[in-house]
Formats: structure tokens, sequence, C-alpha cells
């Protein structure tokens, strides 16, 4: 699919059989962690697959779909034949939206789908198919960014289902959520909860307090299990070395750099590094 995302949307549907990877070689290529180029959907129509995104292990079975945004690293571990419905598309051809509810998904388990539902999907993804295969209708483009649109609104929708709506969130929930809203834009820049209060116009204990009665988790272990995440993904899918990665992070003092990770992983950079390889 990667081949044909130029244009800012790919779609394909896909059959996959175990007996297709005919060497080790090949089927370890498959299963490696990476990093897709734009927001990826997809829609297990048949099949069980487990799949680990940002070191999350998931078994799902039909039907299922599965959302990655692009900063997230992913792979395979094993699956059954299965056949997938998949929709890649960049932010450019995303409704302004839709992509602001994508951030604010983030990160989002792969979800079960009812029967209802899933039918909803499945139809408009054979639409969005169908179209994709007018290359001769001058509005080829334009019907499928619109149709592809409409499928990221139905995923959406799944999605927020299993949600509490904002309108029944606690005050400390809706601070909460705030607040990992900021932090997903930020973790780069600041580190200190502090700063983050200081943002949401409340006081610092009364934001580590609201936080900590909703997650059962500190503020300042929210955002380092953030930057830590990021370290993880930037360790599996490059080879940047973990000076460069601390720095990338905005941690110029190396050496506590590498203490946090240790301490937060119970292992090194390096160490988690090398277990790609295993």
């Amino acid at each position: 699919m990667a081949d044909n995302l130029s244009r800012g949307i790919a779609i394909d549907k896909i059959s996959i059989k175990k007996s297709d990877f005919k060497a080790a070689e090949q089927y370890k290529e498959a299963t490696q962690s990476h990093r897709d180029e734009g927001h990826t959907f997809h829609i297990l129509e048949k099949g069980t697959v487990i799949i680990e995104i940002d070191f999350q292990q998931y078994t799902i079975s039909a039907p299922y779909v599965v959302y990655m945004h692009p900063n997230q690293v992913h792979r395979i571990l094993d699956f059954t034949n299965m056949t997938v419905c998949s929709l890649a598309i960049k932010n450019e051809n995303l409704n302004p939206d839709y992509l602001t509810f994508l951030e604010e998904l983030l990160p989002a388990k792969p979800l079960a789908l009812t029967k209802e539902t899933y039918s909803e999907i499945f139809e408009t993804f054979s639409l969005c198919f169908k179209f994709s295969k007018q290359t001769h209708n001058k509005l080829h483009h334009l019907l499928l960014n619109d149709s592809c649109n409409a499928l990221v609104a139905l995923i959406i929708s799944a999605f927020l289902s299993r949600e509490k709506p904002s309108n029944k969130l606690s005050r400390a929930e809706l601070i909460t959520k705030s607040f990992r809203q900021l932090l997903e834009k930020n973790y780069y820049t600041i580190k200190r909860p502090t700063e983050y209060a200081k943002q949401l116009n409340i006081s610092t204990h009364y934001l580590n307090e609201s936080v900590k009665n909703t997650t059962g988790t500190a503020v300042s272990q929210h955002i380092q299990e953030r930057i830590i995440l990021e370290a993880k993904r930037l360790l599996y899918h490059t080879d940047k070395s973990v000076k460069e990665i601390a720095f990338e992070l905005g941690y110029d003092d190396y050496p506590y750099f590498s203490r946090l990770f240790s301490k937060r992983t119970g292992m090194s950079a390096l160490n988690f590094r090398n277990k790609r390889h295993d």
C-alpha cells in the first residue's frame, strides 16, 4: 500500500495465507516493527491476528477494526489465514475535524465490531474500494477522498461509542483529558507538572489530584511514561544513537535520560534496542 500513497490515500483488500510465506526470512521481514506513513485503518474481515502496537500485544479475531497513528510502532506477531480491508490516509487528505478526533483517540486499542457496525463500515469500505478503481472518472480523487473520509468518520464513531460522552465526564475526568491532550503535543519540550497546570489555569496540586484520582497515576509519571514510549519507538524504528534520542526528546543531560529509561523499563536503552533482533 505504501507504493500507492503518493496522492495521500491508499486502499486495498488483501487475503493472506501463512503458506504464502515460504521462507523463514520472508516471514521475519513481514513481521518487523515499523511505522506507517499515514493514518491506517485495518478492518479484519476473516481470521485471527496477534499484533503488537507500541509494545502492547493484542489478539483479535474478525470482525475487528484496528486504527494506528503514524507515530505508532507496530508489528504482526502471528496470524491465521485472514482477509483484511485496509485504508491509509495522510493528514492533508483528512477532514480537519476527523484529524482532531483521531489525535484525541490516541492510543486507540483495537475495537471489536458489532454485526450492525461492521456491516456499515464494510459497505462503506466496499464503496471506497470501488471508487479507487475508477481512475478514468474525472472526479476520481474527489470521490475517493470524500468516501474515505466518510469511512474514517464511521470508524471514529465506533471508537467514540465505547467512551463516556464529554457531557457526562466529571471535573477531574475533563481535566485529565485536557492534560493528556496537552501532553501529547508538548512532551518534547514540557517536562514539569507545574507548566501543564499553568496552561490549564489550575494549581499543580489540583492537576495532580485530578489526574491521580482518575487514572491512579501521578502527573509526573504520565509525563515520563510518554517520553519513554517515544524513546522505545525511536530505539526500535531508527538507528539513532541513545544520545541522539535523548537530545531529540529534550534531554541535554544524556546520563540522566539513560538512568530514567533504565528506571522506567528495568533495562538499559541499548538492551531494549537489542530486543528487536531477538
